[in-house]
């Protein structure tokens, strides 16, 4: 005998797309307070990066420097990445567990966009300028560094406002499809 299916219990929904899984509120609640978490840490951890970054164009000892650097690095390595990932993916689990889809809604694909948009800030920005700054290059890689920092909270920001806004309805489908 199957169990009903109640509120609280994630279930498959058909319709005129096929069918998708849908998480129950309460467990669609859980994941959207930990997506927050994660998304709202990251911007924090993007502004304290900002922070220090501007602070390392403000010394001319480069012992200072280096320190900066080592704590912008750990600004990257133990909140930066981990939330960036975690950040996407519970995105994600909640485009593919609500009406809202991950591809459904523009404001949605911006906000994963955006979420991937930082990680390659990351990857090819912030990450060479740090090198750079370690090995006494400093001719581009501080103001890289900000830049990179400005464009992680303006991007997090935006990110944020779309998922408190919703702007906007679901992209239209072509009469073919």
């Amino acid at each position: 005998m199957q169990s009903p299916i109640t509120s609280d219990t994630p279930h498959v929904v058909t319709g005129a797309r096929g069918s998708r899984f849908v998480f129950s509120p309460r467990a669609r609640l859980a994941l959207l307070t930990v997506h927050i978490i994660f998304s709202v840490g990251l911007l924090g951890d993007s502004a304290g990066f900002l922070a220090v970054a501007i602070r390392t164009t403000m010394t001319d000892d480069p012992r200072t420097v280096i320190e900066l650097v080592n704590v912008l690095n750990m600004f990257s390595v133990v909140f930066g990445i981990p939330l960036s990932f975690a950040s996407l993916i519970t995105g994600v689990a909640l485009g593919l567990g609500t009406r809202w889809g991950v591809f459904r809604y523009p404001w949605v694909t911006a906000k994963l966009l955006l979420i991937v948009s930082v990680m390659c800030v990351g990857t090819f920005f912030i990450g060479p300028a740090e090198s750079a700054l370690r090995d006494g290059i400093d001719d581009w890689a501080s103001n890289q560094l900000i830049a990179a920092g400005v464009y992680d909270v303006l991007a997090l920001t935006l990110a944020t406002t779309l998922g408190v806004f919703k702007p906007g309805g679901p992209f239209r489908r072509s009469v073919g499809s």
